[in-house]
């Protein structure tokens, strides 16, 4: 960790108080597990799942997960109880802590673009492995040789590009994979949530993202909270400060959790 990002750091943590009421939105694959080509088997970083039950059971902080995931496969992996909040599909699917889930409607035209592309991908994933999704289709490539990874993404443009100006659908890219989709996005979560915080004095907000898919998430953070880039290796991005997984990663998560507890003990006092 740099000089710069401790500075910056010191600075975000110092704005917590007594009354506030933190907001800690977070992705989960590459964010707070390492990718898996089995994302079944995606489980978190060791220690995370007891440092975000501490920021939960001891302090005011709202947990939210946001994926591009559907919110039901989060749960299990992440080992939190009780469960927090998940935006699954980027943001289309919102699964409340009590478990009620509420999904985002499409349009009929751009859905039933999805749902024959849906089709056609079950018949032949192009090589790839297909995620289908409710609101989007996905082709993977992750852990495939260089040169057939080349060929599968090729085809995948060539199939998804058309499809998304025919049906207004949107083309995500991220990491060994491509996804057509339809609906919000994790910059509108993140938007939502923010307008959620109590009304008064600002409360801190972070957001900790790996992906390109990120990067809409951080742009909807700016000014509003501290928009965190958590990869091993740092790449161009739109957040403040960048640190690597799993040793830093805990790091911060400990200091979000030593400051609650601290806030906390105050007002016990």
């Amino acid at each position: 960790m740099t000089g710069a990002t401790k500075k910056r750091l010191d600075g975000f943590f110092a704005t917590f108080s007594d009354a506030a009421k933190p907001l800690l939105m977070l992705d989960y694959d590459g964010t707070l597990a390492p990718f898996r080509v089995d994302r079944f088997k995606a489980r978190p970083w060791a220690g995370v799942p007891e440092l975000l039950n501490r920021i939960q059971s001891r302090s005011q902080t709202r947990i939210v997960l946001i994926t591009g995931r559907p919110a039901g496969e989060i749960v299990p992996l992440l080992g939190i109880e009780p469960a927090p909040e998940v935006w699954g599909l980027h943001g289309a699917e919102r699964r409340y802590p009590d478990g009620r889930r509420k999904l985002a409607e499409s349009p009929t035209a751009s859905q039933s673009g999805l749902d024959a592309l849906h089709s056609q991908l079950d018949r032949d994933p192009l090589g790839g492995l297909f995620e289908k999704k409710a609101n989007a289709a996905v082709l993977h490539w992750r852990g495939v040789p260089a040169q057939r990874a080349k060929l599968i993404e090729k085809q995948t443009r060539e199939l998804f590009e058309p499809l998304a100006r025919m049906y207004g659908l949107t083309l995500l890219e991220f990491e060994a994979g491509l996804e057509l989709r339809v609906g919000p996005g994790k910059g509108d979560a993140v938007r939502a949530l923010l307008n959620e915080q109590p009304n008064g004095r600002p409360h801190p907000a972070a957001y900790l993202g790996d992906d390109i898919s990120d990067e809409a998430a951080f742009q909807a953070i700016k000014g509003r909270g501290l928009s965190v880039l958590v990869r091993r290796e740092r790449r161009r991005s739109a957040a403040e400060i960048w640190l690597r997984p799993p040793a830093e990663l805990k790091a911060f998560l400990a200091k979000w959790a030593g400051t609650c507890e601290a806030s906390v003990n105050r007002v016990a006092v």
